[in-house]
This record gives C-alpha cells, structure tokens and sequence, in this order.
C-alpha cells in the first residue's frame, strides 16, 4: 500500500542521499548533513533540490544553527505559516527520522513527555525496563536525533515544566529504576507554538530561556504567497493523484489577493479599508481552497479551474463566524470585488455560494 502523506525523509529521500553525497562541509555530531546542507535542503538549490519552504534565508540559517547548539528551537507564527512542515523538513534533514513526535493538546499528559507504563507487565513483574514505555522524546535521547513536539502552547504548564530537566542537563531521570536517560549527542527539541495562543499557557520563564525563538512570517509580498500555493497544490494533486487540471494561476492569485486583502485590512492598491474577519486566511487555507476547487474542476466539471469552482471553498474559509464574518464578507463582494470588471465571474460565484 502507499501512504497517503509519506514522511519527508522517505518522500524526498533522493534529494537527502545526493546532499548526503556532495557534502563535504563539517557536522555536527550525529547530523546525516551539515547546516550549509540542510538549509540548502530547505530552500532549495535552483536545480535538482526543490525548495521546501520559501521565506527569508537567514531565518532558516538562524533556526538551523540552533540546533547545533545546546538550545531547543522554538517556531512561533500565526497559523498557516509552515511551523509543522519546517520542523518536519529540519528533522528529516538532520537526522533521517521526523517521526518522533509528540503532538500537544489540552490532555497531554507527562507521560507523553518522559515516560509511561505498561500496566500489565508492571503490576505482573514491578518496575523494569520491560515494562517502561518510551515517549517520543526519550527515544530522541537514547538515539541521539531530533524530536518534535507540536503546537507546545497547548500543553499544560505542569507538563511544559517536564521538558526543563530534559533541555537544561540533557537527562532524564527514571527514579522508579534508579536510573537516568542521558542524551546522546545528536539530540535535540523542535517545538511550534501558534502566537495566537498566547495566554492559553504561557510557557515558563524557565522554559522559555531553554529555547531560542524563531518567528516564522507570513509571506512577504502576493508573488511569493502564489508561489508557495502553486507549488503545494501540484504537490498534493500528485500525492492524491487528482486527474489533470490545467495549471490556473490566475484563480490562485486571486485567492491569494482575496486573503491577503482581508488579513491585512487593506485592498492591494491601499486606497480602501476592510474589516477582517475573525479567521486567520492563511497560506496553508488558500492551499486548501484550491486543491478543492482542483478535484471539483476534474470531477464535476470540464478539467478547467473556474472561479465557480474556489467560490465556495474561499466562502468556507472566510465565514467562520456566520453573523459577523457574513457582514465582513458581504461588505467585501458588494464594495471591492463587484468593482473589479475583470472579478464579474467570481463575483457571481461568490454571491450565489
């Protein structure tokens, strides 16, 4: 069978081997690349290494140079803006496995952290190794790679507070055997956080100086925010192997155009002021719109990307709220798009979804 979403290190493994093989620059201890190799990886080279994330170099130079530091790096952004695929990309890079990782919720408990147990054979034999359930974290520390941990502002601060020991004297302690997991080198911790949770758990003072943060943006100008889309849409249409469309650039600048107008408040002439709605319009949601408008232009319509075929889609993602994101986006349709002669069918579409 094929996995739907193959791992990073296995769906690009030919781009890391080649990497693997041209790099001749120093490593950190247990790193498979070195950071010139691993950023090149991420951003691609112009010809045989495709970029895997679009955004300033140096952000991506500064992330990467942490992790061959002592400090854990922390990718902080609104959502949308890439954290999960970037830290996937950094950990496939650095060290061939993206699949240690914890995801953090509201019910995350220590044990996904440190460790847990496997009750039957505890109650059956007591405390041993046998009976001790690595998290995601330990095994990164007895193997010396990176982990993950998502979405760390969800967490509860009691479980936050777990990771200080791991991040500040790179152990683990296991009382119940009198014994301690000590980090191989190679190890270290990823985590992304949305800063729109901010408040919803605050990390520690402590915890917060075991990381160094990065901010990851959102794209800088239209032309590079229609990139990223056009290059993940003909990824995931491959992947889901959704029938041919022809390419449609110009219904993906016009999502785009849609969403970076009401994110930012502004029309892209700067002459009229939008309210914004209470969604977040982001890259990742624009990727979405037109995949769906793809697989309803390929199986319910005539190949071809129409406006009629991203209305309702774009209409989903901005109408949240259906009483206030409904006033924001009337107001949008019958002030800015109804006057653009050239937006008539999506103005259409639009109204009709």
């Amino acid at each position: 069978m094929t996995a739907l979403r193959p791992h990073a290190e296995n769906q690009y493994s030919e781009e890391l081997a080649q990497l693997a093989r041209d790099d001749d620059r120093p490593r950190p201890p247990g790193w498979r690349l070195s950071p010139q190799a691993v950023v090149t990886y991420l951003l691609g080279d112009g010809a045989k290494v495709t970029p895997k994330y679009v955004g300033p170099r140096r952000l991506v130079e500064v992330a990467v140079a942490t992790l061959a530091t002592d400090r854990a790096l922390l990718l902080l952004g609104v959502p949308g803006t890439a954290k999960t695929w970037v830290s996937e990309h950094l950990a496939a890079a650095i060290s061939g496995d993206s699949t240690l990782l914890v995801q953090g919720t509201a019910g995350t408990a220590e044990e996904a952290i440190r460790y847990g147990w496997n009750y039957a054979r505890l109650l059956a034999e007591g405390p041993s190794e046998a009976a001790l359930v690595e998290s995601p974290i330990m095994r990164a520390m007895r193997t010396g790679t990176i982990a993950r941990l998502e979405e760390l502002t969800r967490v509860p601060s009691d479980v936050q507070d777990a990771l200080i020991t791991i991040l500040s004297e790179k152990t683990l302690p296991v009382p119940e055997l009198n014994t301690e997991v000590q980090a191989q080198r190679g190890f270290n911790l990823i985590a992304t956080a949305n800063d729109r949770d901010r408040g919803v758990n605050e990390l520690s003072s402590a915890l917060r100086r075991r990381f160094n943060t990065v901010v990851l943006p959102v794209p800088a100008s239209a032309d590079e925010e229609v990139e990223i889309v056009a290059r993940r849409v003909a990824q995931l249409g491959s992947s889901l192997e959704l029938p041919a469309v022809p390419t449609a650039i110009e219904e993906i600048r016009r999502v785009v155009t849609v969403f970076r107008e009401l994110r930012g408040g502004l029309t892209e002439d700067g002459r009229t002021k939008l309210k914004s709605p209470t969604g977040t319009l982001s890259t990742a949601e624009a990727i979405s719109v037109i995949t769906n408008g793809m697989a309803l232009a390929a199986h319910f319509g005539d190949g071809t990307l129409h406006a009629s075929d991203v209305a309702a889609g774009i209409v989903g993602a901005v109408v949240k709220d259906p009483v206030s994101d409904g006033v924001v986006w009337r107001e949008y349709l019958e002030t800015v798009v109804r006057e653009r002669p050239d937006w008539i069918d999506f103005y259409r579409a639009a109204r009709d979804a």
